[in-house]
């Protein structure tokens, strides 16, 4: 076998930290942006929705159809373990299938060139990792799994219940990463709330703020994927105390209207949501990111204008809107009143127009601030204009910043932090003065 390795990760960031596992393993192969050279394969796939699922198989394909005959093509991750029997069968395109227990036997894998499906998830505990996507930030994996029974949701019927991380673990990892020059951490998990609770401690967030902000050279950190019935307002003002974890709730509420919310398990009724949501609102320099979903079965008209009501005015900086996916093993799979195709897509329509309008009067409001930001390179538009991004916002998904000045000569350093003076925005990109380089 050759060293060329080409790697594709799909899915979310919990994804991406799962296929730097794997990376990390695999060090000895020389990594190509060029499928046709390259002697092993891996996609990472995921299994959330039909969207996604759809793309992992696609992707799968059109790497089979462009790879050398040698070649060795690995297919990974929440989908390939989800539908194992079935893909096994029904793809013979690819040589290698494992699930997400086996990350770090990736090398292992390769040198037997078996399939291979551990029973337990694999918990990240120590493995090395090639972080991607910048020489600065950092994802870190809390937990696996996930305690809640969403109706909509089929996440824990393959990643099992929740599992989490010890804090010396998470620990140890943000040191080796900081000795290795990372300094800003974001904090993932399917319910990151929960962290702990399977270990019997009930606010588990709070001692790992404290723990993350006894470590010297972290400089920034933000906690994704809070879950409204298990965030607390002791939790909230633990995060708005922090010198070093932003006030950036990035929670999923999925509806408002009240009957919705009891439809889709979600623990929390309205006016606990809403008692959130207001105090995170409160708090200084927070920022807001949510997730609707349009379509749920039995979701009236009614329903859906209540929703859209709500997302247009409460002032959320960031909205996510998914189209429900019907998926088997879950409980609205089981539900009557399916809202059909069409509809769902026109919801989505709307409610994505109505999030839009929600990011835009975000960013404006920006305009004329002083802000913190890090520059993360040169920007695609423009060899004059430089990439950068707020530093209290999540890497690639809160937006980019377009700096075009600066009031000193000195040459500006990418993954440095600098305080700059937004100025404007060109459609949906902010732009903005470099004041201290």
């Amino acid at each position: 076998m050759g060293n060329k390795l080409h790697i594709v990760s799909l899915g979310c960031t919990k994804n991406l930290v799962d296929t730097e596992v794997m990376m990390g393993k695999l060090q000895n192969f020389t990594l190509t942006d060029n499928q046709e050279e390259a002697d092993v394969i891996i996609v990472n796939t995921c299994g959330f929705i039909d969207a996604a699922k759809q793309e992992s198989i696609n992707t799968v394909l059109n790497l089979h159809e462009a790879r050398k005959e040698d070649s060795v093509l690995v297919m990974a991750g929440c989908l390939s373990e989800r539908y194992k029997e079935e893909l096994a069968k029904d793809m013979p395109e690819v040589d290698i299938f494992t699930g997400v227990g086996d990350y770090d036997k990736i090398d292992e894998l390769l040198v037997e060139k078996k399939s291979r499906f551990s029973e337990a998830v694999y918990l990240i505990d120590g493995a090395e990792r090639v972080v991607t996507g910048s020489t600065y930030h950092a994802y870190i994996k809390l937990s696996e799994g996930c305690n809640q029974t969403c109706s909509f949701c089929a996440i824990p019927s393959f990643k099992g219940k929740l599992n989490s991380r010890t804090l010396d673990s998470i620990a140890k990892e943000v040191e080796s990463l900081v000795a290795k020059g990372y300094w800003d951490f974001s904090f993932v998990s399917q319910d990151s709330s929960s962290f702990l609770r399977d270990q019997n401690v009930k606010d588990g967030l709070s001692l790992l703020i404290q723990r993350i902000e006894l470590i010297e050279g972290v400089k920034s950190a933000r906690i994704l994927y809070l879950y409204p019935s298990t965030t607390t307002i002791s939790l909230l003002k633990n995060i708005a105390k922090s010198n070093i974890f932003h006030n950036y709730f990035d929670m999923p509420i999925q509806h408002i209207n009240d009957d919705m919310l009891k439809l889709m398990k979600r623990g929390f009724g309205k006016s606990q949501t809403l008692e959130l949501l207001e105090f995170m609102k409160s708090l200084p320099n927070s920022f807001l990111r949510t997730s609707f979903i349009v379509g749920h079965p039995q979701e009236t008209q009614e329903m859906f204008d209540e929703m859209c009501l709500f997302a247009a005015n409460f002032g959320f900086d960031r909205i996510n809107v998914f189209a429900y996916s019907d998926e088997e093993t879950t409980s609205a799979h089981e539900m009557k009143e399916k809202i059909p195709a069409k509809i769902i897509n026109k919801r989505a329509e709307i409610l994505g127009k109505i999030a839009s309008k929600c990011m835009e009067k975000s960013l404006k409001n920006e305009i004329g601030k002083e802000v913190q930001i890090v520059i993360d390179g040169e920007s695609d538009e423009h060899e004059y204009l430089l990439s950068a991004k707020e530093l209290l916002w999540a890497p690639e998904i809160d937006g980019e910043i377009y700096v075009n000045d600066k009031t000193s000569d000195e040459e500006l350093e990418f993954g440095k932090i600098y305080k700059a003076k937004i100025t404007g925005m060109v459609g949906n990109i902010l732009t903005a003065t470099v004041e201290n380089a």
